[in-house]
C-alpha cells in the first residue's frame, strides 16, 4: 500500500456522523465531510480504522499470534518476552501489546473468559507466569498503571531510567510505609508476604498491599518465587536478582527512545496513543521516544501519533 494511501486511510477512518451517532456510510466520500467530524471520528476509539494485512501478519509473527508460534513452555515464553521486549501478563485483544495469554492461545481475537479459573489457556498462562519468575531470566513485577508485565534483561535499565528513584532519593520517592518494607526486605533479602508484613510493622493489609505496589512500580521490589500452599510470593530486592541491569546508567531520553523501538519493532507500527498504553510511558514520553525514531530513520511518521517501520513494506 502506498504510504500516500495508507495516510488518507489513517486520516479517514469511518467517522461519526454529525450528531455524533452511528457511522457515516463506508461508500461516502470522507473528503468531502467538515474537519470537526474527521476529528471526532479520529479521536474515537470504536472508529479506530483496521491496520493494513501486512501489519497484522507482523504482529501475529512477533506477537506469536499464530497456532504454529504459540508459547507452550517457559523456554517459549522468555524468547517471546526478549523478541518483544516488554509483555502484559494476561490481557486480551482489548489491550495494546504483546501479551503471554495471547501468545499462549496463539490467536488474534483474545478474549478473556468470564470464569479465568475454569479456562485452560489461562491456568497455562498463570503457569508459566510462575515458571519464568522462578527462572529469574527475565523480569516481572507490577509496573506502571499496576499491571503484572514482563521486561527483557536488554531493556531492564531504560525501564528503570524512567521509573526507578535513586536510592539516595528514596525517602523523598518512597512512602513512608514502603521504606519501612524495603528497609526489612533490604536486611532479609528474601520473605513471605505474611512475614514482610508482620516484619515491617504495616501490619494494616490494604497498606502493605498499597506499598508492595509502590515498591514494584518503582522497580525496588520484586517477586521472585510462589508458594501455593498456603498461597503465599516470596519478595527480594529487586537488585539482588538484577542489580547489574539496574545499576547501568541510561540517560532518560536514551530509554524513551528504546522503549518505543521495542513496542515499534514487534508492533509494525503504532497508532494514537498506543505506545503510550502498552508500556505505560506518558503520552508525552512514547512521543518523545517516537519522534526520535523518525529523526535517525528508524521509523516514518505517517501522521499525528501514528508510526511505522520505515523499513517497512507501507514505508
Amino acid at each position: 500500500m502506498p504510504v500516500s494511501d495508507l495516510r488518507f486511510k489513517l486520516s479517514h477512518p469511518h467517522p461519526t456522523s454529525p450528531k455524533g451517532r452511528g457511522l457515516i456510510a463506508p461508500s461516502t466520500d470522507t473528503r468531502s465531510l467538515p474537519p470537526p467530524v474527521l476529528t471526532r471520528a479520529i479521536l474515537n476509539p470504536m472508529t479506530t480504522p483496521p491496520l493494513p494485512e501486512q501489519i497484522e501478519l507482523h504482529r501475529d509473527r512477533m506477537w506469536r499470534r499464530d497456532e504454529d508460534l504459540r508459547v507452550e513452555s517457559a523456554v517459549d515464553a522468555e524468547r517471546f518476552i526478549e523478541d518483544v521486549g516488554f509483555a502484559n501478563t494476561l490481557t486480551d485483544a482489548r489491550r495494546a501489546g504483546p501479551s503471554l495469554y495471547i501468545a499462549v492461545c496463539g490467536r488474534r481475537d483474545v478474549s478473556l473468559p468470564r470464569h479465568v479459573q475454569k479456562d485452560e489457556e489461562t491456568r497455562l498462562t498463570w503457569y508459566l507466569k510462575d515458571e519464568v519468575m522462578r527462572r529469574g531470566r527475565v523480569y516481572y513485577a507490577k509496573l506502571a498503571g499496576g499491571r503484572s508485565m514482563f521486561v527483557a534483561p536488554r531493556l531492564i535499565s531504560h525501564f528503570a531510567a524512567v521509573w526507578m528513584p535513586r536510592r539516595k532519593d528514596e525517602p523523598q520517592s518512597l512512602s513512608d510505609a514502603a521504606q519501612r518494607v524495603l528497609k526489612v526486605l533490604r536486611r532479609e533479602h528474601e520473605l513471605a508476604t505474611a512475614d514482610l508484613r508482620v516484619s515491617s510493622g504495616v501490619t494494616e493489609r490494604a497498606a502493605f498491599t498499597r506499598a508492595l505496589d509502590e515498591l514494584q512500580r518503582q522497580m525496588k521490589v520484586i517477586p521472585q518465587d510462589v508458594i501455593y500452599q498456603p498461597f503465599s510470593y516470596i519478595w527480594i530486592p529487586a537488585e539482588d536478582r538484577f542489580g547489574e541491569e539496574l545499576r547501568k546508567p541510561i540517560r532518560r531520553k536514551m530509554a524513551l527512545r528504546e522503549i518505543a523501538r521495542a513496542y515499534l519493532a514487534g508492533a509494525g507500527m503504532s497508532l494514537l496513543g498506543e505506545t503510550a498504553r502498552a508500556s505505560g510511558l506518558s503520552r508525552v514520553e512514547a512521543g518523545s521516544g517516537n519522534h526520535q525514531l523518525v529523526d535517525e530513520g528508524y521509523a516514518i511518521r505517517l501522521r499525528q501519533g501514528i508510526y511505522a517501520l520505515a523499513s517497512s513494506k507501507i514505508g
